[in-house]
């Protein structure tokens, strides 16, 4: 959640950053006509209680000198109502501002470029030259329907469209992948970590998804419980409501879930294969550090998942996301694209991003400094990697002339 105090404060230089998330006018108007109301109402308040205590003062005067009090207890009792309306005008003010704060997404990093979707986004770097075939190179469906690893039409039998069902080697390189993966990064420091696929609403809000993007989650009828979106809402979560030491930060945590997407927003994208599907496996990093070490981290987070690619021989690219492209909670992110030769392009397979104080400030979670106060974390997710992209990257980097597709050495132990 962003700061209000913040806002209010300085309102015109943190609304010049929500335009460059796409905030748009009329929300803003509507936000800085609620601080002006805000602070008229404060100013009211103030006046009042000023006037209730030099108006208290005044019954031993007029005690002492034997006047009237009936009608000084009427201005007193008067002023005391005036006093509580005023008091429940603010606080009513102040829970519309708090609603208000949480549809209102991070603000960007000042190096993060101005953009209004992935067209305005900058490439930083690229990672192994992609392969050349003597031979037209197959998009992923038709080699995985070739090579029996993909049912997809009894995929969509049990379930509807946007689900599938890998079978044989297509199985068992999804779940070799996922053993890789949870290894590549406990070696790398992160402690690995199993949390339940099913969450409740406070955590959902904690990390963001709620209140503005319920409609993309699947919910449990008659339940506030949802499947959830990403293994980063748990993760953060462990630790919701809690005030950590600054002995225990940063903590660095990696997790396999499975993950369930309504993608409402996705119709007609993306509708053959398996790049966007309801329910998919993705092993996630997720890391709660001091504001002072979140920078490191990032850059750790970002270079883990592209060794991560690398070792398994995927060409790939370091893109800096613009603002208008960024997710909701995100102050920056770094998306990894991997090549895809069936396609002839390069396509998302795992996005970094840094939070600052923006989760924690919504999950509450702290930690006590050395001097003994508490202060917001900072909290960082990414994917490393989603698995079913990181299945089809193979698939089409590794295949033959003859339709068969090879197996990278990293995962050859683990078959």
């Amino acid at each position: 959640m962003v700061d209000l105090r913040q806002l209010e404060k300085d309102f015109e230089t943190t609304a010049a950053a929500l335009r460059r998330r796409g905030v748009d006018e009329k929300k803003l108007t509507e936000l800085k006509a609620l601080f002006e109301e805000k602070k008229r109402l404060r100013q009211q308040l103030e006046t009042a209680q000023a006037e209730q205590n030099a108006k208290s003062r005044l019954f031993g005067q007029y005690k002492r000198e034997g006047k009237d009090l009936s009608a000084l207890q009427a201005e007193v009792a008067a002023n005391k109502k005036q006093i509580a309306l005023l008091n429940e005008a603010l606080k009513e003010l102040e829970t519309r501002l708090f609603a208000e704060a949480a549809t209102i997404p991070n603000l960007p990093d000042p190096d993060v470029p101005d953009g209004e979707d992935e067209n305005d986004n900058v490439e930083l770097k690229r990672v192994l030259e992609p392969a050349s075939f003597d031979f037209q190179p197959k998009e992923h469906w038709e080699l995985a329907e070739s090579n029996g690893w993909i049912d997809f039409e009894r995929g969509v039998k049990v379930a509807k469209s946007r689900f599938s069902s890998l079978r044989d080697m297509g199985a068992r390189l999804e779940r070799a992948l996922i053993n890789y993966m949870l290894d590549f990064n406990r070696k790398r420091g992160f402690e690995e970590v199993w949390v339940p696929a099913i969450v409740n609403d406070a955590s959902l809000y904690g990390t963001g998804q709620l209140p503005k993007f319920a409609d993309d989650l699947f919910k449990i009828e008659g339940e506030e419980l949802y499947l959830i979106p990403t293994a980063e809402v748990p993760l953060t979560n462990l630790y919701r409501d809690e005030i950590l030491s600054q002995e225990q930060l940063p903590l660095k945590m990696t997790a396999h879930t499975p993950c369930f997407r309504k993608e409402a927003g996705s119709a007609g994208r993306d509708t053959r294969g398996i790049i966007r599907q309801h329910q998919f496996d993705k092993v996630e990093l997720v890391c709660i550090t001091p504001p002072e070490e979140s920078d490191r981290i990032f850059e750790e987070m970002v270079a883990c998942a592209s060794d991560l690619l690398t070792s398994l021989g995927l060409p790939h690219r370091h893109m800096l996301l613009c603002a208008g492209d960024m997710g909701f909670s995100a102050a920056k992110t770094i998306d990894l694209e991997v090549w895809l030769p069936g396609q002839g392009c390069y396509r998302e397979i795992s996005s970094i991003s840094n939070t600052r104080d923006f989760q924690a400030r919504r999950a509450k979670i702290r930690f006590k400094d050395e001097n003994r106060k508490n202060r917001l974390v900072h909290t960082l997710n990414g994917s490393s990697l989603a698995v079913g992209r990181t299945l089809i990257a193979i698939m089409e980097n590794y295949q033959q002339k003859d339709g068969a597709i090879a197996v990278p050495d990293a995962l050859k132990p683990y078959l």
